[in-house]
C-alpha cells in the first residue's frame, strides 16, 4: 500500500499519484457526462444547447436584430472577462513560485497539512498553471467563435412573418446554431477548468484533502448539471404547451 513518503514519479508520492489520477478522472467523467456521452439524463448544458437552436430560429424571423447582437456582445464580454482572469491567475502562480519558502511555512501551520518538499510544491504550482493555461486557451477560442457566430448571424436572411424559410435560410440558421453551440462548448470547458482549479487547491494542503475537495467539487457540479433548479427552469420553457425543448427534437 502506498504512503505519502513512497516515491513513485519524481517528487510525487503514492497518495499524490492516486489523488491526481482521481482528480483527472473526475474531470473527464464530468465533461463527458455534461455533453451526454456517458449519462442519459439530460444535462443543463445540453438543454441550453437546444435553447441556442431555438434562439437562432427565432432570430431569423427578426428583421431588426439589435437584441441578438446585444446578447452576442454579452457572451463575448463574459468570455473575455474569464480569459483575462485566467491570465491574472497564471501571473499569481508565477509569483507564488518566487515566494515558495514563505508559502511552505504558512502551509506547515495549516491543520491536516503534511510535510511538503519544495520540489513537490513547485510541481503542484506548475500543475495549477497548466490548468489555468488550458482555461485561458478555451476562453480565447470561445471568444473567437462567438465573434464568428456574430458574423453568421448577420448572414442569416430575414424570414418574413407567415413565410416558410427556404433551404438556404435553414442552412444559414444551422451554421449559426452550430457555431454558437461550439463556442458555448469551449466556454464551458474553460469554466470547468476554473472550477476544477479550485478543487486542485486542496492538494497544496495534503493528498487526502485533495480527495475531499475533488469529491465535494464533483458533487456540486453534478448537482448543478443534472438536479438543479436552473436545469428545471430550462426544461419548463417549452413551446407553449409546457413541454421541454430537447436536443433530439432539433
Amino acid at each position: 500500500m502506498f504512503s505519502d513518503s513512497t516515491p513513485v514519479i519524481g517528487p510525487l508520492g503514492g497518495l499524490d499519484v492516486i489523488a491526481l489520477v482521481f482528480f483527472l478522472a473526475g474531470w473527464i467523467f464530468h465533461a463527458l457526462g455534461a455533453e451526454g456521452y456517458i449519462v442519459k439524463r439530460l444535462s443543463l448544458t445540453r438543454a441550453m444547447n437546444a435553447q441556442r437552436a431555438a434562439w437562432m430560429a427565432t432570430m431569423a424571423r427578426r428583421e431588426v436584430r439589435i437584441v441578438d447582437t446585444s446578447i452576442m456582445n454579452g457572451l463575448q464580454q463574459g468570455t473575455a472577462f474569464f480569459a483575462s482572469s485566467s491570465l491574472i491567475a497564471i501571473g499569481g502562480c508565477f509569483a507564488l513560485l518566487g515566494a515558495s519558502d514563505r508559502v511552505l511555512a504558512v502551509l506547515s501551520d495549516v491543520p491536516l497539512a503534511g510535510d511538503t518538499a519544495r520540489p513537490l510544491f513547485e510541481f503542484k504550482v506548475f500543475g495549477l498553471i497548466v490548468i489555468l493555461a488550458y482555461s485561458f486557451f478555451k476562453f480565447g477560442w470561445a471568444y473567437r467563435l462567438f465573434n464568428y457566430c456574430s458574423i453568421l448571424v448577420g448572414a442569416v436572411p430575414h424570414v418574413r412573418t407567415g413565410a416558410e424559410p427556404d433551404a438556404d435560410t435553414l442552412m444559414a440558421v444551422t451554421r449559426a446554431t452550430r457555431m454558437n453551440v461550439l463556442a458555448g462548448k469551449h466556454f464551458n470547458a474553460g469554466l470547468r477548468g476554473v472550477f476544477f482549479s479550485i478543487g486542485y487547491l486542496g492538494w497544496f494542503v495534503d493528498a487526502r484533502v485533495f480527495f475531499i475537495t475533488t469529491v465535494v467539487l464533483l458533487a456540486v457540479l453534478i448537482r448543478r448539471q443534472f438536479f438543479s433548479e436552473a436545469r428545471q427552469a430550462v426544461l419548463l420553457q417549452g413551446r407553449g404547451n409546457g413541454s421541454s425543448i430537447r436536443p433530439d427534437s432539433q
